[in-house]
Parts: C-alpha cells; structure tokens; sequence
C-alpha cells in the first residue's frame, strides 16, 4: 500500500512527499519493483533522490518540517505508530484497518482529540463511486426504507508477505480484506444490534473465510461474506446488493457496474467514474489536515467501530455462530 499511495500522491500538486521511511536499502533508492499486492498494480522505481530517507519511524517523528505521516505498515503497527505520531504533533492518515482491536482503537481516537490533530483511517470504499453514490442514496432516503443487503468480498490468501498469515499481526481475512464492507456497513447503517457469524479458518492452506450476519431493528439482517480462498491465484471481487422499497441497487467489480433496479420494473446504471481512489482518499487528507478539519467522510469514530465489530465477527465464529450483542 506504501507504493501505491505513492503513485497516487503524485497527482496531488497540493501535498508534497517530504521523506520516506524503510529499513529496507533497496526500497529507499526507490526501487520498489518487488512489491506485489492484490490492487495497486506491482510496485516501480521511483525518484527519491529530493527526499529525506529514513531507517526508523522514530527519526521522521522528530523532524520538524514533516506535517503528516501515512502508514502503510503491517496491522499490528497501526495503533502504536500512530499513537506516537499523533503524540509528536503529525497529522495521521492511517491503512486500514485502524487497529486489531477496540482498546487501541480508542486509545488513538483519544490521542488525536489531546493533540488537536487529524486522524484518518484509509477506508478507500468511501472515495469509489459505486459505494459513494450507493451511500448517498441510503443515506437520503431516496429510495425509502432499506429491507436487506448483501456484501461479498473475496481474493487469494496473500501470499507476497508472511506477516498477513499471522493472526496476530493480520487479523487474519476479516481484518485485512472484510474490514472495508464492516466499515461501509457502519457508514450506511451505523451500530447493528448484534453480530453473528460462521466460517472456517485454516491459514497455513491459505482458507479464511466468514459469513457474517449484523442484526438491525429497522432492516433485519445486512450479511457480509467472503475471506481468502487459496493462495495466489483465486481473483479479487468484491460486490454488494441493497434492497429497499423504491429498488435494489447491485455492483460487482467483475463486470456489474452500480445499476438501479427500481420498484417499476425498470434497470438504471449509474454513471461510472474511472477516478483514481486512492488519490481522492489522500486528496480528502491532505485538504483536512492543511485545513484542521475533521474527516467527516471518513471519521475516525467509525473505524473503530468498525474494527470492535470485526473483532465481534471473529469471536462468534469462534463460538460456533453465537449471536452476540454489540454492547460497546
């Protein structure tokens, strides 16, 4: 993700790449060909002959003239990096997702409050047409009453780092890959009731998967579904289906663009846009924090919501499906 937010953060004229930070020598030449992921493309060489490099996080933290730090680090570095960063008065856009569990998640919330600054989580579904536009809808009651929805996300375990097979410091699929439709669920209906799931976990064979019901008095159930399927070479999709009175709108990466299917009968696609969303997520950032405004596309408070209720998820699968209030 660090290579991708940086291709993205070229076409920001308004932000300016001040120093990067690796312990790695070959990635602070700017050769960061050997970077894979799921999106984003492989990684390229890039020019960071204008900017300061940096062996530690600790050294950047200390330099006065960096105003906002961007983690792209493993996820059980988010919370405690940005914890120091916000205590050393940077303005934080942190990956997805926030931290890999409540406490820690609240701990940065509470630390962005005391020193006044900035705090984002990259949850890059709100910058993505289909989802924004989806969103808006919801949202303004366009449609009327939501009856149900469906969120499925899946790819290939991630084979390119041996970080994300362990729990500990991945949360597993939920966490690294389901935590975007947690989010777009609480963005959409806010706090469920309750969660419920069930699924199966075998990460040395590269299988994590999760059915996930949250529970809502007005809706019913929204379903959140997917995981990693097997190393390497299972494609990435994501989709979502929304049903309300007025209609059902429905999405998938794989060739459905966000279409509104409307009580009278009638198929409405909506206007697709190709708009780099990495970029619009930085460009979101970069204009809160040059102007000291918080996020509200994308408020901190509801990644951590977010990451309590991804933490639900798993507890219940390991519970066998138990329905467990959202009592937080």
């Amino acid at each position: 993700m660090g290579s991708t937010h940086l291709k993205s953060l070229k076409n920001i004229p308004e932000a300016q790449l001040a120093a990067v930070v690796s312990n790695d020598e070959k990635k602070l030449s700017g050769d960061l060909s050997s970077i894979q992921g799921n999106i984003g493309g492989p990684g390229e060489v890039m020019d960071f002959s204008r900017v300061k490099k940096y062996h530690t996080v600790s050294e950047v933290l200390a330099d006065p003239d960096i105003e906002a730090v961007d983690i792209c680090l493993p996820t059980d570095q988010h919370a405690p990096v940005t914890l120091a960063a916000l205590r050393a008065g940077k303005h934080v856009l942190v990956e997805k997702p926030m931290a890999l569990d409540g406490a820690a998640a609240d701990e940065m919330l509470v630390e962005a409050r005391k020193n006044g600054r900035v705090l984002m989580t990259g949850q890059v579904l709100r910058f993505i047409h289909a989802y924004r536009k989806t969103a808006e809808m919801v949202k303004s009651r366009t449609l009327g009453a939501v009856r149900g929805a469906l969120f499925r996300r899946r790819c290939a375990a991630p084979a390119w780092s041996q970080w994300l097979a362990n729990p500990a410091k991945s949360g597993g699929g939920v966490f690294d890959l389901l935590i975007h439709d947690v989010d777009f669920c609480v963005h959409l209906f806010g706090k469920p009731d309750a969660v419920a799931a069930a699924g199966y976990e075998d990460l040395a064979r590269g299988i994590d998967l999760i059915f996930a019901a949250f529970h809502y008095p007005e809706i019913g159930t929204v379903a959140i579904s997917g995981g990693w399927h097997h190393p390497k070479a299972y494609p990435f999709s994501m989709e979502f289906t929304v049903v309300a009175d007025g209609g059902t709108l429905d999405y998938s990466s794989e060739g459905r663009p966000l279409a509104l299917y409307s009580a009278d009968g009638e198929k409405q696609t909506m206007d697709a846009s190709d708009a780099d969303w990495f970029a619009e997520e930085l460009r979101y950032f970069v204009d809160c924090a040059a102007n000291g405004r918080k996020p509200e596309l994308c408020p901190p408070e509801e990644s951590a919501l977010a990451v309590k209720l991804a933490r639900l998820m798993l507890t219940s699968r390991e519970r066998n499906g138990e329905k467990i209030a959202c009592s937080f």
